[in-house]
């Protein structure tokens, strides 16, 4: 193979002349570019450290206060430093010479001086990213507290800070108190639990705070002084990494292309120009030259979770998974048909184009070879259970031709997946088709370890399945954002469809990867398959497009939402609570993600978005009670779903603390009663707002075909609903819902219904 060939650098015979050596300079030429390229990688995170690490301040700024110290001593002979340089100056060696121990100790001094400013100033900035006074003012009607402090923040934030800048300048998640806690609790489950239920309830929460609950609180704020949160490192080992089951549905979600836009239907220049616009974002994280997403374009979000994106796989194991990422990657997995291919996207260091990139896989559509025994449903593995898959990994993939082929898959940048299908986004029914492909597939064409896999249809069309335990939705959402917008402003294409761009003649090829299964290890395989079908045909997803030109007669989008006077989400929100109450005649504990990352490495909070005052609401709508009671309930329900929603963002939410007060339990060997049923409650109803355009990379004025379709999950309660909506610019509103078809209580479409005409009823509230 000429792979293996050009692996070799140079061999070197004896012969009776002496040592003949055959050197093969490109072989030699590609080792040396790497690790150049390797030392170049080291050397600009070392200085993004350093520039991060003394954010807001600026590096040259040092040079600037010691020539201004140096200005003082020696032209106006003034000591700013009150007599401490002439007292370093006499502790350092005789052998620097007496002009030089003088720049020396006035280097240190500065130095010292300059850093406790710098701290200083980041502490100073950390206390005003700690206030959230401003969340909760209205716009245009800021108190004069927030103004100063919007004024200091302003002043202090810096300009053109990298990626990870702010990261020192996060506060730390706060632990809330455990009576609180408990009181949010309770107050979110009264409208679900009748009167000698919720009276039970309360007793329990009474004995826990009484008991045990002081001693674990203790171990929680403790963690909370050494630890960066209290929160991120449990969740995900205990809700992610520690789960046995599969991750396939349960875990992994979707994303979904644009709505109206088709920029080629050749599948490889899409596929090529994706993958091109991942590489690139990859390239501009690895220099960090990204600026942090903001709120209010004031307070910063966290960027932890941007570190794992690429060349990151989750790894099984028999307790638990690992999240393993490696150091670089230059190269794509690729399946298609049954295959899997690595496919380098450098050549001799460079970024291949995109013509370059579309012929690596024009090269893969074009190979009729067959797949090896076993390795159409290879990828079956990860999609069942993770004890199996962990066995069968250790007993089958650790060395030889398997354990190869396996580390070119876990070690790629991601995986890509040339579909043969041809889905079109024009009706419900064909959406829905889209979704379930994206979310499961065939259950064998999407590797559901690797953070993501791109899905690149025969007609273009574009999608990916990500994997939850690395990052949430957002973090990919930003990466999608990225690919789409460079595809939009950088990348051409030809009247044929095909990549505009230059072409040379690659040495290599896409190198098919080989397998040698035998037969424990294919019974396996199908096993897991067998078990991943099983799954997938038990997803009943319907995606409803709801707004003017999509929608049913009378629908609509944030515009006449923002009209009405109320939150669009809270609008959303309680839409789906007078849904779930006509489709299922009761109300449903109802999850709604809520992000943490004004917080250093903070993920999700939970908004319980089912209260007393929803329900009062919803009860009234469903009575028939006149307008002004119903638009008065909805106000009121509105602002109440607000303060929710803040307060978990703010780390005043519920589950979270309950969720690690539960971890300490455990760890201590007690037990609660309360907690164990707090706990075990299922969602029915688990509901996510996708956020739209994070980045603002585009005008939706100027191009308002440019909307997303969103994304979605599977449902997370066997008698429930899953319910992703993303709130499309001004007259667009996507919603995504999933449920189980073996449940006789529930029907995805049937619920889209029942959505759509509480968004129209509520509407009407509003003439």
């Amino acid at each position: 193979m000429a792979e293996a060939h050009s692996a070799v650098g140079f061999q070197f015979t004896v012969t009776p002349d002496g040592i003949d050596i055959d050197f093969n300079r490109q072989a030699f030429k590609a080792v040396v570019s790497s690790g150049r390229r390797s030392w170049r990688k080291r050397l600009i995170r070392f200085f993004n450290r350093y520039y991060s690490g003394v954010y807001p301040a600026r590096a040259e700024s040092y040079a600037l206060a010691l020539a201004v110290f140096l200005g003082f001593d020696k032209g106006a002979n003034i000591d700013l430093s009150r007599g401490y340089v002439a007292k370093l100056e006499s502790g350092l060696p005789t052998i620097t010479g007496l002009g030089g121990r003088h720049y020396v100790a006035s280097a240190l001094f500065t130095g010292v001086v300059w850093v406790g400013f710098v701290l200083l100033v980041r502490y100073v900035l950390k206390g005003c990213y700690a206030y959230q006074g401003w969340m909760t003012e209205q716009r245009g009607k800021k108190s004069i507290k927030t103004r100063i402090w919007g004024a200091l923040v302003w002043c202090l934030s810096g300009r053109n800070p990298l990626l990870y800048s702010f990261q020192g300048s996060l506060p730390k998640l706060p632990v809330p108190p455990v009576g609180d806690t408990l009181q949010r609790y309770l107050k979110s489950v009264r409208p679900l639990l009748n009167d000698d239920e919720y009276a039970d309830m309360e007793q329990l929460a009474s004995e826990f705070e009484s008991t045990i609950a002081t001693r674990l609180q203790r171990y929680l704020v403790l963690k909370s002084w050494w630890a960066t949160n209290y929160v991120s490192d449990w969740w995900e080992d205990f809700v992610y990494l520690h789960s046995r089951e599969p991750i396939m549905v349960n875990s992994n979600f979707y994303a979904m292309d644009l709505l109206l836009v088709r920029p080629t239907q050749k599948q490889t220049a899409r596929a090529a120009t994706l993958i091109q616009g991942a590489f690139r974002w990859r390239s501009k994280l690895d220099k960090e030259n990204v600026k942090p997403l903001m709120v209010a374009n004031m307070v910063p979000l966290c960027s932890y979770q941007y570190e794992r994106q690429f060349n990151t796989t989750r790894v099984p194991g028999v307790d638990k998974d690992k999240i393993v990422k490696m150091s670089d990657s230059r190269h794509v997995a690729v399946h298609h048909k049954g295959r899997w291919f690595k496919v380098y996207c450098y050549y001799a260091g460079r970024l291949l184009t995109t013509a370059e990139i579309e012929q690596q896989l024009d090269h893969i559509l074009a190979n009729e070879e067959e797949p090896d025994f076993g390795e159409a449903d290879l990828a079956a593995l990860t999609a069942g259970k993770r004890v199996p898959w962990a066995d069968v990994r250790r007993a089958h993939f650790q060395h030889g031709v398997n354990g190869r082929s396996l580390r070119a898959i876990e070690s790629a940048a991601f995986c890509v997946s040339l579909d043969e299908e041809s889905p079109t986004l024009d009706t419900s029914e064909n959406l829905s088709k889209y979704a379930k492909t994206l979310l499961h597939g065939k259950t064998t064409d999407r590797w559901f370890d690797k953070t993501f896999t791109m899905i690149v249809f025969k007609n273009g069309i574009y999608g990916a399945n990500v994997e939850h335990s690395w990052a949430d939705a957002p973090i990919f959402g930003h990466l999608m954002e990225e690919c789409l917008f460079h595809e939009f402003s950088r990348r051409k294409y030809k009247a044929d469809g095909s990549c505009d761009a230059d072409r040379v003649r690659l040495p290599f090829k896409p190198e098919k990867l080989k397998w040698e299964i035998d037969d424990d290890c294919f019974d396996a395989i199908q096993k897991q398959k067998k078990l991943a079908m099983e799954i997938a045909d038990d997803v009943d997803m319907y995606i409803m497009p709801f707004g003017a030109e999509r929608g049913a007669p009378g629908a609509f989008g944030k515009r006449l939402i923002k009209k009405c006077g109320v939150s669009p989400d809270a609008f959303v929100q309680l839409a789906l609570q007078l849904a779930n109450f006509r489709d299922q005649g009761s109300f449903s504990l109802t999850y709604e993600a809520s992000m943490t990352r004004l917080f250093r490495e903070g993920r999700t909070e939970t908004v319980r978005s089912c209260t007393n005052d929803t329900a009062a609401f919803v009860k009234a709508m469903v009575n028939g009670e006149d307008r002004e009671t119903c638009v008065a309930l909805l106000r009121a329900a509105a602002k109440n779903h607000v303060a929710l929603y803040q307060a978990a963002m703010t780390g005043k939410g519920v589950d979270r603390h309950l969720f690690t007060l539960y971890v300490v339990s455990r760890y201590l060997g007690l037990e609660s009663k309360f907690l164990d049923k707090a706990l075990t409650q299922p969602w029915k109803l688990s509901t996510s707002q996708t956020p739209h355009s994070q980045a603002g990379l585009i005008d939706f004025n100027q191009h308002p075909t440019m909307l997303s379709a969103g994304g979605g999950f599977g449902p997370v309660s066997d008698q429930g609903y899953g319910v992703s909506y993303i709130i499309c610019h001004e007259d667009l509103i996507m919603f995504h819902i999933s449920s189980k078809k073996i449940c006789a209580t529930t029907s995805s479409e049937r619920f889209a219904r029942n959505i759509e005409k509480a968004m129209i009823d509520i509407s009407k509230l509003f003439n």
